[in-house]
């Protein structure tokens, strides 16, 4: 938490804080303070009511349900969809030893840093083919 959240909402630190204000000062501030406390029970009320109309459609369509004969379970096997499926991975196009480790590599993506120095040594990437 903040410093100044601890001061305003610690009463006796919150009062040394404001000790020095003027009244005038402590009024304007109460004022201030009036008018996000009212902003924030607007919104509040705003939110409670979204809330309240959304629970009432949903009921409505709970209704309509119960009408036609369906249940939630009907909904929710209509709903579930299988999750894609995740594409084989690519075989490996090319291959290369290096100190006895066999290095392979799809072709697609960043170029491995062994067929980078092959290749930097005058080698083509057919000499690596599998």
């Amino acid at each position: 938490m903040s410093d100044f959240l601890e001061i305003l909402t610690h009463g006796r630190r919150f009062k040394a804080a404001v000790k020095e204000l003027t009244l005038e000062d402590l009024k304007e501030l109460a004022t201030k303070l009036d008018k996000i406390i009212s902003e924030r029970e607007a919104e509040a009320e705003a939110v409670n009511a979204a809330m309240a109309e959304r629970n009432a459609q949903i009921d409505e369509i709970r209704k309509q349900m119960e009408a036609v004969g369906l249940s939630i379970d009907d909904l929710g096997a209509a709903a579930i969809k299988p999750a894609p499926k995740k594409r084989a991975p690519r075989p490996a196009k090319y291959t290369i030893d290096v100190n006895g480790e066999t290095i392979t590599w799809t072709g697609q993506g960043r170029m491995p840093t062994v067929f980078k120095n092959e290749l930097d040594k005058g080698r083509t990437m057919d000499d690596f083919l599998i």
